[in-house]
């Protein structure tokens, strides 16, 4: 099968825009509670009316700050509770919003702004602003700070604009008004801004939302939104959530307070990139290792993974499940307490998660339902559900979504999710519609005789060996991250005569494995030296090489003395590998594997 079409469960909007999605929740359910700000170590709830009044509100201080119908109005700041309000109210203001990730540089930040023409900004906290101000163009007007309590600031300065104002502006905007400038962090040049319009959203949260109901239309349902809302998946969590009422709360600093947010908000399900997943598991992994369990954790993996397959075939033994309920109570229902305790689903997007990581998962409890989409598609563009469900897959179209792979294997998408084009870029969109209205996605796959796209690499990472041979990185990558100690790898081998690969240490992870060899002393430079945990990663290696043809598999590696991150420039914001830049910098560690 080469293309696939599922019909639309919503019709395309002819009127209205994303405001009322606050404005009519408020108005039929006034008391039910959407969102949860953060208050001490707990939450306090937000309830619908409370939205919709604290949105007006700041959109009033904008309309009073000179804010017009069709202004672009940048927003710099991790993933919080201010950051979604402010973008309904820049719509309720009339304005178009411009995320900005708040770990940009000036010279990013001075592209993004001048480029978009954004007449204010709202930044996180005072360090930004200092940032900003160093680079600010003469047209953006106003600069607030979100921790100098910017909501009550603009609350205040609008105080004297009437509702009848924030109506005539809100009610201007129709489906086809641009409601968001995306800027992808691309491989090269600068920045593209992509156009969503507000029925490119309506469009993708109501197919969604009506797709998956017992997700999203669960009266008792919640979710933790971690992820940056500055990238299209983190938005459209936010956005979807916001369309079904969802309770939803925010987590900005996933590193350092996951865990605990989880605990306290207990959400009933999570959205997430495949690193997310990948850090739960071997950090129970380590743990297990280093309680002297490890045995036991695997053996509870593999079972998970051969339930969740006997769960395909609808064939489960007895003996299968007599383990499976053993290692539910000593395994799995941990992993679950780990995530809070009520998760049953989660939705996985960004990149691969891998065939083994998705069985395990639904072995324990968690099905993980994986996506695939872009920017370019206002996220995602098809989705497993839990009453289609196909591990490995990204899914089926979305509904009212059409997917076809070209002659060369590229994945085509058209659709109301599909992009205005980029901003001021004829150029740009030339080169990735095709002449009959196709989006030309840059990936490449396959879809099976049900409808399930696959995702088999990347059209630009494809490596081509001397010999001759086409490799695609991502399987290999996916593998080798799947093993607890491994944090980020890179696979090179491009016009090389062999596939070698960059590998760096989850620090965590070693730190169990360290005080059990009784190498606390060692360096992180020193250990990526040592014997054993080559030996260990070798392993790693072995496994990954499974996946493929000699002629494809890793012959050498490299463990590099530093993690690849976000703030080094070598992670983007959803944690995938700027390989231009890794290649770039450690380019003389990737020449020292083929010396």
């Amino acid at each position: 099968m080469n293309e696939v079409t599922i019909p639309a469960l919503v019709p395309a909007a002819t009127a209205g825009n994303l405001t009322n999605l606050v404005a009519e929740r408020a108005w039929f359910e006034p008391e039910r509670i959407v969102l949860s700000r953060p208050l001490g170590q707990g939450w306090q709830s937000v309830s619908a009316r409370e939205f919709e009044a604290e949105a007006r509100a700041t959109a009033k201080g904008l309309v009073a700050s000179g804010i017009q119908i069709g202004d672009r109005v940048a927003i710099m700041a991790r993933t919080r509770y201010e950051w979604t309000i402010l973008d309904f109210a820049i719509w309720f203001a009339g304005g178009c919003v411009v995320p900005i990730f708040e770990t940009s540089s000036a010279e990013q930040v001075q592209w993004i702004l001048s480029d978009s023409g954004s007449v204010a900004i709202v930044v996180e906290t005072p360090t930004h602003r200092e940032l900003v101000e160093s680079v600010l163009p003469t047209h953006t007007k106003n600069v607030w700070t979100i921790t100098d309590d910017v909501l009550h600031v603009l609350s205040e300065a609008g105080s004297h604009i009437s509702d009848a104002e924030i109506d005539r502006r809100r009610n201007a905007l129709v489906p086809e008004t641009l409601a968001t400038l995306i800027y992808t962090s691309g491989t090269t040049g600068r920045p593209k801004g992509v156009q969503l319009t507000h029925s490119n959203f309506l469009a993708e949260c109501g197919n969604v939302v009506q797709g998956a109901p017992d997700l999203f239309l669960n009266p008792d349902g919640s979710t933790l939104l971690f992820l940056p809302v500055a990238h299209v998946f983190g938005r459209m969590v936010q956005i979807g959530a916001v369309a079904a009422g969802l309770h939803m709360a925010h987590c900005g600093d996933p590193a350092g307070r996951l865990a605990i947010d989880l605990g306290t908000f207990k959400p009933t399900f999570v959205l997430a990139v495949p690193r997310i997943f990948e850090k739960i598991y071997n950090g129970a992994e380590a743990h297990a290792e280093a309680d002297g369990k490890g045995p036991i954790f695997r053996r509870a993996a593999a079972v998970a993974i051969a339930y969740s397959r006997a769960l395909d075939s609808g064939k489960i033994s007895l003996p299968l499940r007599l383990k499976h309920r053993l290692f539910d109570k000593l395994v799995f229902s941990k992993i679950r307490t780990g995530m809070g305790g009520r998760v049953e689903a989660a939705i996985s997007g960004g990149a691969p998660l891998g065939e083994r990581l998705g069985h395990f998962y639904r072995g324990a409890g968690i099905r993980i339902l994986e996506g695939y989409g872009l920017t370019e598609t206002t996220a995602g563009a098809t989705l497993n559900l839990t009453t289609r469900h196909r591990v490995g897959s990204v899914g089926q179209p979305i509904p009212g979504t059409s997917v076809r792979i070209a002659d060369d294997g590229e994945v085509l998408i058209k659709g109301p999710i599909v992009m205005r084009g980029y901003w001021q870029n004829e150029e740009a969109d030339k080169e990735v519609f095709t002449d009959d209205g196709w989006f030309k996605s840059g990936d490449l796959g396959l879809i099976d005789d049900d409808g399930y796209l696959f995702i088999v690499g990347r059209k630009k990472e494809i490596i081509v060996t001397s010999g001759g041979k086409n490799v695609a990185p991502a399987v290999l990558e996916d593998r080798l991250r799947a093993h607890a100690l491994v944090s980020q790898c890179l696979v090179v081998g491009d016009n090389k005569p062999y596939i070698a690969a960059l590998v760096t240490l989850d620090l965590d992870a070693l730190k169990p494995w360290v005080a059990i060899h009784k190498k606390e002393w060692t360096t992180v430079a020193e250990l990526a030296k040592d014997p054993d945990l080559i030996a260990v990663i070798q392993t790693a290696v072995d496994e990954a090489n499974k996946a493929v043809s000699r002629a494809e598999s890793i012959r050498k590696f490299t463990i590099l003395p530093v993690d690849f991150t976000i703030a080094g420039g070598q992670l983007t914001a959803k944690l995938s590998i700027k390989r231009h830049v890794v290649a770039k910098e450690f380019a003389s560690d990737i020449e020292a594997l083929y010396a």
